[in-house]
């Protein structure tokens, strides 16, 4: 038990955090390398929870792309839950990283991605638990080189007082040349104020100490965006994260010039993939992945030249294996009844449609670029092809607003509604206008808190169809993210009283203490209403600093092609609207007409013709870091390991197929399970069951491991009527563990008992419960300061080791969860456990 002693101490946090596997590390696909034998390390911090943070395609594309950098180690870490923190603080231990528990003050580079204003107090956090200084100024020699990324830089002044560096742009080039300018500087001796000044020199790269009084940064692009392949092999997370597929970026940029959309103006210009490379791409990533879920990312989803085609091309090749296509961004008018066909034929994946504005007249004054009768004919197709429901994006306070253009989005709800007929629904989301940097409409003002609450009460009392529903982005998040958008260096400081204050998740609604917020802004002595207002067209903006290709001369056009109602046409196919974004080698590359691929030929259907079936009984272990998975998480890494190992699953039938596995129970979270089981049906196999062994543990996390593969005979029985009990041993630690007297007292007087009733709370009652009959055995070894117990198994429910501690050891509840469990066999009833070997 020693090794088992070492593991507790060194993963006991673990035990009392909500979410354990947000720590765990050990994904299938990411990268461990010895620290010390690279120039470099870095580590890629994001702002928030890990499941967040893992949906962000870009941090999967600089991890790869920093890790196939010679002599460079490229790691991440995510924000803890407030649950963790505390345990960090209260137990004086540092923030890490999940590939080599490395605090990230002993990296030389932490690069934050801000993706959103509202994550601001949560970086603070991370420095200052990571060992880090908050503030550049306060860094010495010693201290990494903190730099920022992401779309929040394109405005740094409200971050300046805390990162040494900011990359303005597309990062995959530039993320290369730091990391090798830094290496060198290293290699050099140089100092940390000789590491800035040369990262200041690099295009793309606003270092605050020396880029101040200097011409405009201007943001880097990637002109050839078709040459980039990363990541062919993204991380896997270990958990479901907020968007769990996996991400083909199909184009970057976007021509349709909304004039409110800052990712719109400032990625231009439009670059594609071709066809071909996606298909290869997406073979790739799949095979690598597991992954059943295949979302083609882009601005404008719809735009993509090529998109039937591809949607076509990739469905004929991945159907079999139920892999379900995604677009999660379209325009109305781009949604086509080939693109509904091809989306539903494995799963209906939801429908979000964005019309932002209620009438035809406020929908130019954004250059929207459709009409009503598109969003209805489109809806009358969505409903048509079976979906139920859809979902309709609204804006509230754009420039130009009137009441009549409210009242217009409470008749588009009942038309779309309308086109579906009886049980279907309406979802309208409706969330704030904030004037970002680089749009026509950064002069514009923004609506304060009383405006929002009022336009959001009227819609309370317009639409009340009982199949249209209503929800809203909080008000007081949208005030913030203004005030931090559109902020100077000032709000630096607010920010750093915020988090000083206790502001962490400020975007989380059940996390934000606005409170703390209005307290830090009134002694800040910082009006709120002079980052809100509108601006005069020849003031200086905080962002100035910032060149992100698209001209001011062309956004001040725009907005007044706004104000007097005039569109502009998309520059894809309008002409040019000099804009500026094209400069070089950086222009338009969209790819035409598809290529005749003969490999992708066919239709997307079941396969025909016998297929015979086999029923298997698998075996394995969940051990180690695997240990804190919960049993969905379990499930789910099994089942994209055996996707990647070649198992040919069969399907259920229905709305979601999925294979047909059978679990006999849920794995609890924090037990160490030596031999467990499940059942699997499979299609015709291809190889001997140990190679499909071996290539599913190649594709496991750490710690998960498929200990044996056998066929089942027809007359077996399941695995969940074949189960008699489980063997444990419970090692309690000196630090929890009461008077040895106790605990072989408590377990000889238990014993002694036929039957041993305990009172537990259940939903609100209390229940008494006979717990005596689920003891087969039950014993304590002073010297290890071990429990053994063989628990029965029952259908109705069993006992719980962690129950046992508490009904029986009388430990409290939180010194259980320090228990170290390990379940070390199930036991079978006689003759019904095919898998056992004598």
């Amino acid at each position: 038990m020693g090794c088992m002693k070492d593991r507790w101490n060194i993963e006991q946090l673990l035990a009392h955090v909500e979410k354990p596997s947000r720590y765990i590390g050990g994904e299938v696909n990411s990268v461990a390398r010895d620290r010390r034998a690279c120039d470099v390390s870095c580590v890629l911090a994001f702002p928030d929870v890990y499941e967040v943070g893992m949906s962000h395609l870009g941090l999967q594309i600089l991890y790869a792309v920093l890790n196939k950098e010679d002599r460079v180690a490229a790691e991440r870490v995510f924000a803890p839950w407030p649950d963790m923190e505390n345990q960090l603080r209260s137990q004086n231990v540092p923030l890490v990283s999940l590939e080599s528990r490395t605090p990230l003050g002993d990296f030389d580079i932490v690069g934050f991605s801000l993706q959103y204003e509202l994550s601001y107090t949560n970086v603070l956090a991370m420095l200052e638990l990571g060992g880090v200084p908050r503030r550049a100024a306060e860094r010495g020699q010693h201290d990494p080189i903190v730099i920022a990324g992401g779309p929040c830089v394109v405005n740094p002044a409200p971050m300046t007082l805390f990162f040494d560096a900011f990359v303005i742009g597309e990062g995959e080039e530039v993320i290369r040349e730091i990391v090798r300018s830094i290496a060198a500087g290293k290699r050099q001796g140089a100092r940390r104020e000789n590491l800035l000044m040369r990262l200041a020199d690099i295009e793309g790269v606003f270092v605050p100490l020396y880029s101040g009084s200097s011409a405009p940064v201007v943001k880097r692009s990637i002109a050839d965006f078709d040459g980039g392949r990363e990541p062919l092999r993204p991380v896997i997370p270990v958990m479901e994260v907020i968007h769990d597929r996996i991400s083909l970026e199909i184009a970057r940029g976007c021509s349709a010039g909304c004039r409110f959309c800052q990712a719109g103006m400032v990625w231009r210009p439009v670059r594609e993939r071709r066809p071909e490379n996606l298909i290869a791409m997406a073979e790739a990533i799949l095979a690598a992945t597991g992954q059943d879920e295949l979302s083609l990312l882009s601005l404008s989803s719809g735009d993509y030249s090529c998109i039937e085609w591809l949607l076509t091309a990739l469905m004929n090749r991945h159907y079999d294996d139920r892999i379900a296509l995604a677009l999660p961004s379209l325009r109305v008018e781009t949604l086509t009844d080939e693109l509904i066909a091809q989306i539903k034929k494995v799963r209906k994946t939801s429908f979000t449609l964005a019309p932002e504005a209620g009438t035809e007249r406020l929908r130019t004054v954004i250059n929207k670029g459709n009409t009503e009768a598109d969003l209805l004919a489109t809806t009358r197709r969505v409903f048509n092809a079976g979906w139920r429901s859809v979902k309709l994006y609204f804006m509230l306070g754009l420039p130009t607003e009137r009441w009549e253009d409210l009242e217009g989005i409470v008749d588009l709800a009942e038309k779309v509604l309308r086109e579906g007929g009886k049980k279907r629904r309406v979802t309208v989301s409706l969330s704030t206008f904030i004037p970002k940097p680089h749009t026509p409409f950064q002069w514009e003002r923004q609506i304060g808190i009383d405006e929002i609450e009022e336009k959001q009460d009227f819609f309370k009392k317009r639409l009340l169809h009982h199949n249209i529903s209503m929800k809203w982005h909080d008000k007081r998040m949208s005030y913030l993210e203004g005030i931090l958008s559109r902020g100077d260096e000032r709000v630096a400081s607010l920010v750093e009283k915020a988090y000083l204050s206790g502001c962490r998740f400020d975007g989380w609604s059940d996390q934000l203490d606005f409170t703390i917020w209005e307290r830090v802004l009134r002694d800040a002595a910082i009006d709120p209403a002079e980052y809100l207002r509108a601006r005069n067209e020849d003031e200086s903006f905080p962002w100035d600093r910032i060149d992100c290709g698209v001209t001011r001369e062309f956004l001040l056009a725009e907005r007044h092609k706004a104000l007097s109602g005039e569109t502009t046409e998309n520059c894809r196919t309008g002409g040019c609207c000099r804009c500026g974004a094209c400069q070089g080698d950086l222009r338009i590359r969209t790819v035409g007409e598809p290529p005749v691929i003969p490999a992708v030929a066919g239709t997307a259907s079941p396969s025909t013709g016998p297929t015979e079936e086999h029923r298997l009984r698998i075996t394995f272990a969940k051990e180690g870091r695997a240990r804190f998975l919960s049993h969905h998480e379990v499930v789910a890494a099994l089942t994209r390991g055996m996707r990647m190992g070649g198992l040919p699953f069969v399907f259920s039938e229905g709305f979601h197929p999925h294979p047909r596995i059978s679990f006999p129970y849920a794995l609890p979270v924090g037990t160490e399970c030596r031999r467990e089981f499940f059942d699997l049906r499979v299609r015709s196999l291809a190889d001997p069951l140990t190679r499909y062994q071996e290539r599913i543990n190649d594709r496991l996390p750490e710690g998960l491991t498929i200990l044996g593969i056998e066929c089942l005979p027809a007359q077996a029985p399941s695995v969940v009527h074949a189960i008699r009990a489980f063997r444990y041993e419970i090692f309690l630690p000196r630090e929890i563990m009461p008077r040895t007297g106790t605990v072989t007292d408590s377990v000889a007087a238990f014993l002694v008992h036929e039957s041993f009733p305990v009172e537990r709370k259940r939903k609100g009652k209390t229940v008494i419960r006979d717990i005596r009959p689920f003891v087969e055995s039950l014993s304590f070894d002073d010297g290890l300061g071990t429990l053994f117990a063989v628990l029965l198994f029952s259908l109705t429910g069993g006992l719980s080791p962690r129950d046992l501690l508490t009904a029986i050891v009388g430990l409290d509840p939180r010194d259980a969860a320090s228990a170290y469990i390990v379940k070390t066999d199930v036991i079978f009833a006689e003759g019904t456990d095919p898998c056992h070997k004598p």
